[in-house]
């Protein structure tokens, strides 16, 4: 390590080419393919030769800009006139996907103005807005369109060495700012700023010069590759490749494999895992027909899918979904319309959209009485803006099972009259049709609800229902039903069997459309009345909706009761009425305890989504994680509070080795600007296993930090736990910033040395920013220390 805290090749034998020729062939084989892919390509001919589209902001705000495709082929540039220095980019790789024609409310809005052939819509990752275009011509729209989705699916499918050929090439043509394809030091300077590393300025010249092969003061293509290789040195990779390699050159099948199963803990399938890992990765054909693995396929492995810290495994959907839908955690959304905060916020499609292609199993409809008998969604007595309920419909229909075929919850608040409510059924039935849930599966009066396997591809409706599923056609029951169960109520709860009076029943009771109550089937909403009501009532289809405040209470004063109750009905959580800047509260005090339906406002960033997000990412982010064992009989003695005392107690010993990170992005995007990094893990589950620990800082160092510090956890429930990991740029006089963050359960990680790639706060990928980590999993014994 130097003095400026940037790693240096120390290490590594003078002659080490491979890795730096694969960069440079490759690089040039991508321009050159690329090259003549747009040439063949009349869309991209058309991107690239650009073209005036309208953007449209608003109804009123519709303004011409010139969009055209870089050469890179991977950034957008557009500005508002030809002439002048202002501008914007955006890389392809922040684009989702495109919609052709009228398929955002705006473009809806005003369709009769413009038709829909010259209309397209770009929708970004994460919470960033649309960007609504309209083109001159339909031929125009159509190539952008075509161009787009091209672009797209290259920057979905390519491989790791794709990816760090592009980012080289973005490099080199950011540093060379007056595009004469060689860089001098000064530009090379500037990029190392822009890389996020405050290299001494003696060594930034030695590396300089011996890249400079011509002695020309400046670095030609070739020569940047070998700068760059130089810059990007792994001493802390080639450590760990000596301590297994004999010659200090190749990692034998025989050495590898050792490797495999001592420091990744692969096990019994070690050995035909080194095949296939040299096969994979091992870029010298030479070394693959030695059955070798070079320092260069090491590195690679390292940092690919295999290298992750997510169990590739969890990726897919492996989990049991033939049990009772109570056994799950659902991903759930609160105030699903909202865009934005509670008071003022935008009620939008398009956050509906959003949740569910990001898993979302459960949305919230807010519905109110609408002008023409049309009922609306809205945060009723507030100044946020009205969407139309049957619209919401709509795009819940048409996007439902875009990420996931199991079974979506259409959580209804309905304030309407019953003429509006009988509105709504017919726009349920006749948008969802088939889709929609209409009646049990099997007996009128299950034992217990049926699996998500059983309900895939259905939309189940959680409402008021008169009556219940065994008398849902008696035609003598009242269509008169409480209406307090989605309300923050002051009083305490009623004991098991205890009447309120006339004159109180009177008041929250409110009429019922018997057309919208026939829809509910398997969740039917009812007032709380406590853990041994339920039991003893024996409901299973019946949930209530509890308030934050009143949840927490319970956890506290009846853990076990919570638990057992939650492995047989639906329980559903939602954030205080306080919260009106649509912030969350932390889920995982809620999944302690096997609520299911944990709802959040999906809309605000931050550590609740994080751990959301990070939940759900298992079981191939279909929405739906079975609950442990433990939490799924209802007769369980589990309780968070205590969780030494349930049967099959395992505490767990996690000691994570922080060793460094890789291409941390800038945070203060002024000039001159170095982030000072450290990590902090954080630990979410049972209130015994919260715990927090955190490295020291590295000064202006966010391109290659070093750290070398372990941290250590100590896991009394491992199964409810979810390890966060964050990287932050440490300020002495302030907060710190957020630079990146990547959360997973616990039971997804793979022990061993790994790397993290980091997202941003809307969650999504900001590569190549990683941390490489040593990951060791042990029993503990209590009362032997941490």
């Amino acid at each position: 390590m130097n003095p400026s805290g940037v790693a240096t090749a120390n290490l590594l034998p003078p002659s080490h080419p491979v890795l730096c020729l694969l960069l440079l062939v490759g690089f040039q084989t991508n321009m050159d393919c690329t090259a003549q892919s747009v040439q063949d390509d009349e869309d991209l001919r058309v991107m690239m030769a650009g073209s005036t589209l309208r953007k449209v902001k608003s109804r009123s705000w519709k303004k011409q800009r010139h969009f055209r495709l870089l050469e890179d082929r991977a950034t957008i540039w557009y500005k508002s006139r030809w002439a002048g220095r202002g501008h914007s980019t955006f890389s392809v790789s922040d684009v989702e996907a495109v919609r052709e024609g009228h398929q955002s409310e705006l473009l809806m809005s005003i369709a009769e103005e413009f038709p829909a052939e010259r209309c397209f819509t770009l929708v970004f990752h994460g919470r960033q807005g649309n960007l609504d275009l309209v083109a001159d011509t339909p031929q125009e729209a159509r190539a952008w369109v075509n161009g787009m989705r091209k672009l797209i699916h290259k920057a979905e499918n390519m491989d790791e060495k794709e990816r760090l050929d592009q980012w080289v090439g973005d490099w080199f043509q950011k540093a060379d700012k007056n595009k004469d394809g060689r860089m001098n030091f000064k530009e090379v300077r500037t990029l190392l700023k822009m890389m996020n590393t405050d290299m001494e300025e003696s060594h930034a010249l030695h590396l300089f010069t011996m890249a400079d092969k011509s002695d020309s003061d400046s670095l030609e293509m070739e020569e940047f590759v070998q700068f760059y290789r130089m810059l990007t040195q792994r001493d802390e990779v080639w450590k760990v490749f000596q301590d297994f390699s004999a010659d200090a050159e190749r990692l034998t099948l025989d050495e590898l494999q050792s490797f495999l199963t001592q420091e990744q803990q692969e096990g019994e399938r070690s050995t035909q895992y080194a095949q296939e890992l040299i096969d994979r990765y091992e870029p010298s054909d030479i070394a693959k027909q030695q059955g070798a693995m070079s320092l260069d396929g090491f590195q690679m492995y390292l940092c690919s899918k295999d290298g992750s810290i997510f169990r590739p495994g969890c990726r897919e959907r492996q989990q049991d979904l033939s049990q009772p839908l109570s056994h799950y955690f659902i991903s759930s959304s609160h105030n699903t319309y909202l865009m934005d905060d509670q008071l003022r916020g935008q009620s939008s499609l398009e956050a509906y959209i959003q949740a569910l292609k990001r898993g979302c199993r459960c949305v919230e409809v807010d519905c109110w009485d609408g002008a023409d008998g049309e009922p609306v969604v809205y945060h009723g007595h507030t100044l946020t803006s009205k969407i139309l309920f049957k619209d919401v419909v709509a795009a819940v229909g048409e996007y439902a099972f875009k990420a996931s075929d199991l079974p979506v919850i259409l959580s209804l608040e309905n304030h309407c009259s019953v003429e509006q409510q009988t509105v709504m059924a017919r726009h349920l039935d006749q948008i969802l049709g088939d889709t929609l849930l209409r009646s049990p599966l099997g007996e009128q009066d299950p034992q217990q609800l049926p699996s998500p396997q059983e309900l895939r591809g259905k939309i189940l409706l959680k409402a008021k229902k008169i009556g219940g599923l065994e008398s849902c056609l008696d035609e003598s029951l009242t269509d008169e039903v409480s209406d307090d169960d989605d309300a923050e109520s002051p009083t305490e709860e009623h004991p098991p069997g205890e009447c309120r009076n006339v004159t109180e029943q009177q008041k929250t009771k409110s009429k019922l459309s018997r057309e919208l109550s026939d829809l509910v089937v398997y969740c039917k909403s009812v007032h709380f009345h406590g853990f041994e009501y339920a039991r003893l009532h024996n409901k299973c289809y019946e949930m209530s909706s509890l308030s934050e405040s009143k949840a927490k209470k319970l956890i506290k004063d009846a853990g076990t009761d919570f638990v057992r109750h939650n492995s047989r009905q639906l329980s559903r959580i939602y954030p205080s009425g306080m919260r009106t800047d649509s912030s969350n509260y932390n889920p995982q005090d809620l999944w302690n305890v096997g609520c299911q339906i944990v709802a959040l406002n999906f809309q605000t960033a931050g550590l609740a989504m994080d751990l959301n997000d990070g939940l759900f990412r298992q079981n191939g982010g279909c929405g739906y994680v079975l609950k442990p064992d433990f939490m799924r009989n209802s007769g369980t003695t589990f309780n968070p509070e205590k969780p030494e005392d349930h049967e099959g107690y395992t505490p767990l010993r996690l000691s994570i080795q922080v060793i460094s990170g890789q291409q941390l992005p800038k945070v203060n995007q002024k000039e001159g600007s170095i982030v000072d990094p450290l990590v902090r893990v954080e630990v979410y589950g049972v209130p015994q296993d919260q715990a927090k620990e955190e490295t020291s800082h590295i000064n202006n160092n966010g391109f290659n930090p070093v750290w070398n510090e372990t941290l250590n956890f100590v896991l009394h429930t491992p199964e409810l736990a979810l390890v966060r990991f964050v990287a932050e740029d440490y300020d002495k006089a302030s907060r710190n910033d957020f630079i990146g963050q990547f959360t997973l359960p616990f039971t997804c990680i793979q022990a061993g040395y790994r790397h993290i790639n980091l997202l941003s706060k809307d969650g999504t990928a900001i590569p190549p920013a990683s941390l490489f980590v040593n990951i060791t999993i042990s029993e503990f014994t209590p009362g032997n220390g941490t």
